[in-house]
């Protein structure tokens, strides 16, 4: 049970993480304000995005092993 609410959960983490991703980049090519005050304030929100998809793959493929 607890698996199949991981398994929908990482998606979703994913999903966040390109959202995040094509943000930043988006504001690093275009330059200006928003991409001076932002643009590391993003990255690190993508690598914290990707943390949790990882660990959440993790725990579904551990939840997974044990036969949940």
């Amino acid at each position: 049970m607890l698996s199949n609410l991981v398994f929908f959960l990482i998606p979703i983490a994913m999903l966040a993480t390109l959202v995040i991703l094509c943000v930043g980049i988006y504001s690093l090519a275009k330059g200006g304000a928003f991409a001076k005050a932002n643009s590391n304030k993003l990255m690190r929100l993508r690598v914290a995005a990707q943390a949790i998809a990882i660990a959440l793959m993790m725990l579904f493929l551990w939840l997974a092993s044990l036969g949940d």
